[in-house]
Formats: C-alpha cells, structure tokens, sequence
C-alpha cells in the first residue's frame, strides 16, 4: 500500500490508525480518518515535521558519496523545520507568494493559456493526438513561479526533469544503482542552486538579507522548485484528466451553473497530486485509541482523508461544490500548512476556465500513468484525440 496509496483510497478494510511495514523492513503507523490527520497537523509539538524529506529509501554510502562531492545538504528550512527559524523563513516565502503578487499574474497566464489552448485545439481539429500534460500543463506553475520569486535562469527542461528526479530519489522505492544515478543528478543541479543562492535577487535576496546562511537558502529554493511548481503541474494534469470522464461537470461549466472554484476544491479532494505525508512522534501519545509511541513514524493519508464520509457527504463522486467538498487536507493544515496554495488555486482556476473545452468530443488515447511514490503521484503524460464521428 504504502507506494500505491493512491490507488487505494477507496479501500474500506482501513482502520483509522494501521501499523504498516514498509520495502526496508520499517514499520510506519498510517492514519487514515479526515480528523485524525488534521490533529497530528495541527500538534506541530507532539508531532514533528522533522522526517517530512527524509529519503523512504535509506541512501546507500555509494550514493551519500556522490551527494557529498556535490556539497549536498538539506538543512530544515520549510516543510522538514520544527526549530524556531521556521517562522521567518516561511513568512518571508510567504511574502514572494502574498495573494496580492499571485493575483498580479492571473491576466498573463490567462493570455499563455489561451493561446496554448488554441494551438492545441487546432491540432485535435487537425486529427492529431495531443499531450494535455507536456504541452499545457508541464512548465505552467515553474514559468509563474520564476516570475514571483526570480528563480535560477535555468531552462524549463532541466528544471523539470530534476524536480521529478528529486521526488523519486527521497520518495520512491529503489535500487542501489538507481539512487547513486539519481544522487548525481540531483546533486548536479544543487550545484547550480548554491551558486544562485550566494548572488541571485528575489527570495534567494531576501533570505540572505534575513541572515540566513547560504544552506537554508539553497534549501529554501531546493522546496520551492520540487513542491512549489512539480506538484501543481501534477494536479493540473490529474485534474484534466479526472474532468474528461465528468461531461455533466464540463456541461456545468459552460453552463455558469458550476463553478471554476467549486471544481478546483472537488479536484484537490479527489485527485490530490501529494498523497500521503509524514511526521514523527516526539513523545509518547495515543491516537484514535491506538498508541503511539515516541520515535513512530506517521504516514498521514491524505487522500483518503478527503474521501472520508464523516466530512463528505458523496466522498466518491465529482460533485463540485457539495457539503464537505472544501475541507480536504490536499494543503495540509497548522503551521506547516502549504504556503503557495493561493498559487495552486489560481493556476487550476485559469486552467480549468480556459482548457476544459478541450475535453469535449476527445478519447483518451493514453490516461496518465503514476510510478510508485509514497507521497506524489507524478503522472508522466495525459494524450487525447477527436472521437471519430460515428455516420448516421
């Protein structure tokens, strides 16, 4: 379950809380209930955020060799920092993200979709197969990202291809050989951070302006650029593709009787792009009645906690805007609740206003495949076609 949790979410043998082996022979106590998750969220005390990057793998010397000759380390900073320099750094993040700058570029994404969506509507008219995610999706949140917070002037495709390398290294199950192949790349590119982190503007300023030192700012921009763009290009893909199996939802849209933002909140519950994510006990504690001792592993599901009756009232079914729809937990919830999720909403927003025609008359021609990862999802492409017009 744990690299497949979510293709698992409807599964209703799940107690609340279940102790689970993982590939390595560790044990890690899987929560399952919408409360439950929001509990051990919101007790950043008793439930640390320190393991959240920990590699589900242990890395091999071979591999911590390579890391190391590329200077590699990952101090806590954002989502792996319970120490008290989290406050600053995340309210300066915060800042680059403030819902005022993310509004500011609503209308030039707006314009970059539209015309994407009509050279890709040409190509459908034209009887050809097109990839809703490499060509609309892919680079949309990394090319509004750079825009906010001055990002390393490095092109889209190296960027991409390592914020995917750094999920499978730390979230994946995989070979020694694989891991040294990942390490290298990933240590390649965190080269290419240090260097902007010491002279590049932006956020990489502000936080050396704060005093931070030069390994939480590469660290800083290490998070941003896996999980502050990966995942939402993820969501836009999944999101995409969950709507082209809800014609009545897509006929709602044009309609004006279901809302864009109502469709968003049901695909964060439904489709999440971050399934699972972790903490660790700091003290001995109990949970749903099921005790939890200090030093436990927490694998806090999600996506079946979006789906959890208690809090929706159709859990399995796209209903924009039904009873329970917008108190999902795709964000997480407390002090390390996601700070670029007014980001993710307006890029869904746009995408989903000005791309969901796509979907109408189209066959899937290859849906999207997800590899195994504890916590992405990381969808590889979306391909749809024109249905062929049935004669009369």
């Amino acid at each position: 379950m744990l690299f497949r949790s979510w293709a698992q979410v409807t599964d209703p043998a799940w107690p609340d809380v279940a102790r689970v082996p993982d590939h390595v022979g560790g044990t890690h106590l899987v929560v399952t209930r919408h409360a439950l998750v929001r509990q051990v969220l919101a007790d950043p005390v008793t439930y640390l955020p320190d393991n959240a990057l920990d590699a589900v793998t242990p890395m091999p010397v071979t591999a911590l060799r390579v890391l190391a000759g590329h200077r590699f380390r990952l101090p806590p900073t954002l989502a792996n920092n319970s120490g008290v320099s989290h406050p600053q750094i995340r309210a300066i993040v915060a800042d680059a993200l403030h819902p005022s700058r993310v509004a500011a570029q609503r209308q030039w994404l707006t314009a970059l979709v539209r015309d994407r969506v009509a050279r890709l509507s040409a190509a459908l008219d034209a009887d050809e197969s097109v990839d809703l995610y490499a060509d609309l999706a892919a680079d949309l949140p990394l090319l509004v990202l750079a825009r906010l917070v001055e990002l390393p002037d490095a092109p889209v495709g190296a960027v991409k291809e390592f914020a995917r390398t750094a999920l499978e290294l730390f979230w994946a199950p995989l070979d020694t050989d694989r891991q040294v192949a990942l390490a290298a790349e990933v240590g390649r590119f965190h080269h290419v951070l240090r260097d902007f982190a010491a002279t590049g503007g932006g956020l990489a300023a502000e936080l050396r302006a704060a005093g931070h030192p030069p390994d939480v700012v590469v660290g800083a921009l290490f998070f941003l650029l896996v999980a502050g763009q990966e995942t939402t290009s993820q969501f836009l893909t999944l999101l995409l593709h969950r709507l082209a199996g809800e014609p009545a939802v897509r006929a709602g849209l044009r309609s004006g009787e279901v809302a864009v933002a109502d469709v968003v909140e049901e695909g964060l519950r439904l489709e999440p792009p971050i399934v699972t994510w972790r903490r660790v006990a700091a003290t001995d504690s109990t949970l749903g009645g099921t005790p939890v001792p200090a030093g436990s592993s927490l694998v806090l599901w999600l996506g079946r906690a979006g789906r959890d009756p208690a809090v929706v009232e159709s859990p399995d079914e796209f209903r924009p805007g039904q009873r329970g729809s917008r108190r999902h937990l795709a964000f997480g919830a407390g002090a390390h609740r996601c700070v670029g999720d007014v980001l993710a909403r307006m890029e869904a927003a746009v995408v989903v206003a000005e791309a969901a025609r796509l979907l109408d008359g189209v066959r899937v021609v290859r849906p999207p495949w997800c590899p195994d990862n504890l916590t992405f999802r990381m969808p590889d492409a979306f391909v749809v076609r024109r249905s062929p017009v049935v004669p009369a």
